[in-house]
């Protein structure tokens, strides 16, 4: 965090704005995200997001979108050439991953209200869910990879906010990793 002597000037302050939302989820999952406390974090003046954020709703939805896409590189990472139920398993572990590691930025995407026109967040969106029909086409060629797919990002999800909400045991990995892992087995058994 900066204070008003060491404020500083740049020509990107919408990314700085997000990045500084990010920074103070990744210090605090159930931190506040005015447009005054990311104004604060960045070190700019009050007013300042107002130039490039209607308001809370706009911000977010920013956030949530450089989250999607965050969450997009995960899965990728997690298993690069998916084309097996084994492999779909993998993403789902990649998916909740990224939930616990990072919760604030979860529930800001999922749980936020965001603009529902906002074109980043909607082609992040967009972009997920075609992977993930992708996945499923590779995967499961017999299946609708459609439908299957809302299934599958559902069943990710759901999984999700039960270890995140401490619904379901999230002692250690391996524990989290073993339930995300039975679970797609059983549903794609």
């Amino acid at each position: 965090m900066t204070d008003s002597s060491t404020r500083y000037h740049h020509g990107d302050l919408p990314t700085a704005l997000v990045a500084s939302a990010m920074a103070l989820l990744a210090e605090d999952p159930t931190a506040d995200l005015s447009l005054r406390a990311v104004a604060r974090q960045a070190g700019v003046s009050a007013a300042a997001p107002y130039r490039h954020f209607e308001d809370r709703t706009a911000l977010a939805s920013a956030v949530a979108a450089v989250g999607y896409r965050q969450l997009a590189q995960q899965m990728v990472a997690t298993c690069p050439e998916p084309a097996s139920v084994a492999d779909i398993a993998e993403l789902t572990v990649g998916y909740v991953r990224f939930a616990l590691d990072r919760p604030g930025l979860f529930r800001v995407m999922f749980t936020e209200g965001c603009d529902v026109g906002n074109p980043d967040r909607v082609d992040a969106v967009a972009a997920i869910h075609e992977y993930l029909r992708s996945v499923v086409q590779k995967a499961l060629p017999a299946a609708d990879s459609e439908a299957t797919a809302l299934a599958l990002w559902s069943l990710a999800h759901g999984l999700a906010f039960l270890h995140l909400d401490g619904k379901l045991d999230a002692s250690s990995a391996a524990v989290v990793d073993a339930h995300v892992r039975s679970a797609v087995g059983a549903i794609l058994a």
